[in-house]
């Protein structure tokens, strides 16, 4: 096949971002668009895959394509995606369905988003030669994930570093709000919008070294995280741990709050460091996942004579 491509997909609570590449994962371009507040589950997605049509038409016209690897907040799967809450209607998206439909004839790889921008810092980032390590994604939502003998760790159900539904304090009612709710980017946006009037998260952290208020709020919302990873890397032992997503634009705030708490409540504090990718690495995985999945398809491994098929 001459000249084929593959399509890197990440559908995340704020924006989607598509990117194309050629077999060997060289980019040849790539678009985001915001996600619409007003938009329905369907109009979103719908709206991410024209993007990724009209991203192939612009650098890759005539060219085939391959293989799409799409990572999404959430558990993806054929029919539905599992505890993705960001989005009304996300879950009842049939997701591998609906990229099938996309993408007639191309090999489709269906990822988590976190665990994907593991997987890219693992592969040729941050977390290569770490093991074990941690990826902490500070986001829309809030998840990590554990990257243990060289591979992420997905879990019984895929569902591992879902730290979002921690309870947020012992003997906490099973009804009381989620950890998500009050440690990642959506909450601070929205005590950002209250108290900043439409201000965003970095203006936030700004404003707290000279407002009460403010300070208040990110005091809070730091110490709860560090409550949180702390207990996390004490029960992994990580190397390394790795932090990446949108609200890493504040790093220079974020950092000695979380390295203050791991040098002085971890028994063997592990080195705290900024992704390689720190805004886009669930983009990347996604590419590399396209890339891996046509590779395997061009080359499936044959079993060797008496081995079992």
């Amino acid at each position: 096949m001459d000249n084929p491509v593959v399509l890197g997909v990440d559908f995340g609570g704020s924006k989607v971002a598509v990117a194309a590449a050629d077999a060997t994962g060289a980019r040849l371009g790539g678009a985001t668009l915001f996600v619409r507040p007003e938009d329905s589950a369907q109009q979103t997605f719908d709206r991410g895959i024209a993007a990724a049509h009209d991203l192939l038409a612009d650098v890759a016209a005539g060219r085939p394509l391959v293989a799409v690897g799409a990572c999404t907040f959430g558990i993806p799967r054929m029919d539905g995606i599992d505890l993705a809450p960001n989005i009304a209607g996300w879950d009842r998206l049939a997701f591998g369905d609906r990229l099938h439909l996309a993408f007639p004839g191309a090999e489709i790889a269906m990822a988590t988003d976190v665990k994907a921008a593991a997987r890219a810092e693992l592969a040729h980032g941050a977390l290569a030669g770490f093991d074990p390590g941690l990826y902490v994604n500070l986001g829309t939502g809030l998840a990590v994930a554990i990257v243990t003998q060289g591979a992420v760790l997905s879990g019984r159900h895929g569902a591992a570093g879902e730290i979002a539904y921690n309870l947020r304090r012992p003997g906490a009612p099973l009804q009381e709000p989620r950890l998500e709710e009050a440690v990642s980017g959506k909450a601070l946006a929205a005590a950002a919008a209250e108290l900043l009037d439409g201000g965003d998260v970095a203006a936030l952290f700004e404003l707290a070294e000279t407002d009460p208020r403010v300070s208040r709020v990110c005091t809070e919302f730091l110490d709860e995280l560090a409550y949180h990873l702390v207990n996390l890397t004490i029960a992994i032992d990580p190397a390394r741990v790795v932090v990446g997503g949108g609200m890493v634009r504040s790093w220079h705030r974020l950092r000695p709050s979380l390295a203050a708490a791991l040098a002085g409540a971890v028994p063997f504090p592990p080195e705290l460091v900024l992704a390689e990718y720190p805004f886009d690495a669930p983009l990347v995985g996604a590419l590399d996942l396209a890339v891996e999945t046509y590779q395997v398809t061009r080359n499936p491994v044959v079993p060797s004579e008496g081995a079992p098929a």
